[in-house]
């Protein structure tokens, strides 16, 4: 039987490649197309992934640590936090080749600290608002069913785009 730490990490790997099947034909100028109708951009869910991703994973269960914001800057944690509105292309907005390299840089290093990361740890509580169970396990059990959230939502967009769906 899989640890629950094992259980977790197998979750959000599976979460993120269905994530990036989503990502796989999209060219990079339909990336801050917002459909007529649809709130948001495949550039703010990328963002917004890379960003929780960072703070359910690593931040909920060891804090944040001095080399974090090469990881994810303060700036970057502003712009596509949970209420943050996509923004249109532009000179100041991240290309999809920053925002594609953001999410794997980010999704790499959570997969190799989780490695370390101990019951006990993991037993530990977090603050609100959690979803699931109130210790730190439960934010990474949390994490992939809140990637699988927002891949819905490319998926969707995509749809909104004219692309055909994946599954």
């Amino acid at each position: 039987m899989p640890s629950p730490l094992n259980i977790a990490r197998s979750q959000l790997a599976s979460a993120r490649d269905y994530t990036r099947t989503l990502l796989t034909d999209l060219d990079d100028s339909l990336w801050y197309t917002q459909p007529p109708g649809c709130p948001t951009n495949i550039a703010w869910q990328v963002a917004h992934l890379a960003f929780a991703e960072y703070a359910l994973v690593l931040v909920r269960v060891r804090g944040k640590e001095p080399d974090d914001e090469l990881l994810v800057s303060n700036g970057f944690w502003r712009r596509y936090k949970k209420g943050s509105e996509p923004s249109l292309a532009g000179a100041d907005e991240p290309t999809p080749a920053e925002l594609r390299a953001t999410l794997d840089r980010v999704h790499d290093r959570c997969l190799t600290e989780m490695a370390s990361f101990t019951d006990s740890q993991l037993g530990a509580p977090v603050p609100e608002p959690y979803s699931g169970y109130p210790n730190k396990l439960g934010s990474l059990l949390f994490c992939s069913a809140h990637e699988m959230l927002h891949a819905g939502q490319i998926g969707l967009v995509r749809r909104m785009l004219g692309k055909k769906p994946v599954r």
